[in-house]
């Protein structure tokens, strides 16, 4: 992979994995919903599973360089 869009594209995962993963934990700290008409414990873990997935995918586009 190129060095230019491996950068971009590792930013662009670590920032929105790690903005959803504040966000979330942001949201449970003040006991308020993650997602409206969805269970909690289902809408919590669906967005930290899905953050984490995100802040990997970065990491192993920052790897490739």
């Amino acid at each position: 992979m190129e060095s230019g869009p491996a950068i971009f594209v590792g930013v662009v995962f670590a920032l929105f994995g790690g903005g959803l993963l504040v966000w979330t934990a942001t949201r449970v700290r003040r006991r308020e919903p993650v997602a409206h008409g969805v269970s909690p414990v289902a809408s919590v873990t669906l967005a930290s599973v899905v953050g984490l997935l995100a802040l990997a995918l970065g990491t192993w586009c920052f790897t490739q360089l």
